[in-house]
């Protein structure tokens, strides 16, 4: 049963509207506004349960500048639904269709409700292994190189990363790998190529989540720099079509290269970037197989929070 937490305005034929149609951002506003609460007032009711979002997260999802994309995020929604006194379900659903609506112009890809699933995996994955969100790294460089096979699978990565230690004590990093949909995460191997030695490694079967821990052979002190390179043999899956980073913070240069074997080239290559999970793809444009290694690549001079990626379409 629901509970009034504030004194409760008549709910609006504006809010009743956006309920059934959305989209999310209008019917958070409407329902904020029916019930008369500053924003400073819902962050205090997040608080009380447990839950906590800044004032300009909240404006920001109002405003449908962001969307709530991580656990937490989906937890202060559900909190929401309380607070505002609106039915279960109502904001999360349209999240959903959202999500739906926006995976119906995109190249397939992982659904906005798998790559939540995901991410409150690896968060217990990583809450096992004892890292910390950034694990006292900033990063100035990381290239990728990810290897398409025959089948059209994902055979294999290879990550190199240049960090810096921003606190004392920094003697390993958490590698996280996303197998596609039916791969098989017990089967898949994590190399230590240069500077490291593999340690723990974690799995979850249902939403292909891999966690690995990488030590260094050092332990950093806070304004120190480290190079260490690793890989990730998988080809577990049947046929990829895209392959992206999420990055949490602000860094130096990201490079992704993606290689296709000669037995099975993609129709169309491109790039895309995302400010969220939830967010809409921007940034669209083709990009061309090179060379005689079949590949494409894209260079970001300076990573920022958010998602890069490069999709391909199979004949």
């Amino acid at each position: 049963m629901r509970h009034a937490t504030e004194h409760a305005h008549v709910p609006t034929a504006e809010l009743d509207t956006a309920l059934r149609g959305g989209p999310f951002h209008v019917a958070l506003r409407a329902a904020i506004a029916a019930r008369g609460l500053p924003l400073q007032r819902v962050q205090h009711h997040l608080s009380r349960h447990g839950v906590r979002v800044g004032v300009t997260s909240l404006s920001y999802w109002q405003q449908g500048a962001r969307r709530p994309q991580r656990p937490e995020s989906l937890r202060a929604v559900r909190a929401l639904e309380e607070i505002l006194q609106l039915p279960d379900e109502s904001l999360i659903r349209l999240l959903a269709e959202a999500d739906g609506r926006a995976a119906a112009g995109r190249p397939a890809g992982r659904s906005y409700r798998s790559l939540i699933a995901a991410s409150d995996v690896l968060d217990r994955l990583r809450a096992e292994l004892g890292w910390s969100l950034d694990g006292g790294l900033h990063t100035l460089g990381h290239h990728e190189c990810v290897r398409i096979g025959a089948r059209r699978e994902l055979t294999a990565r290879e990550a190199h990363h240049i960090v810096r230690a921003h606190r004392n004590g920094v003697d390993r990093f958490v590698a996280v790998h996303h197998g596609d949909p039916g791969c098989r995460p017990h089967d898949i191997r994590v190399r230590a190529l240069e500077n490291c030695r593999t340690g723990r490694v974690r799995w979850d079967q249902d939403t292909g989540v891999l966690a690995a821990e990488l030590l260094f052979d050092t332990r950093l002190r806070a304004g120190d720099t480290f190079l260490f390179r690793y890989g990730i043999e998988d080809g577990t899956a049947g046929p990829c079509r895209e392959y992206f980073h999420r990055f949490g913070f602000p860094g130096g240069q990201y490079a992704l290269q993606v290689r296709f074997d000669a037995a099975a080239l993609p129709a169309r290559c491109h790039r895309f970037t995302q400010h969220s999970t939830a967010a809409p793809r921007s940034s669209h444009h083709e990009l061309p197989v090179m060379g005689p290694h079949h590949y494409v690549h894209v260079v970001e001079p300076r990573i920022r929070p958010g998602i890069v990626g490069i999709g391909w379409e199979w004949e």
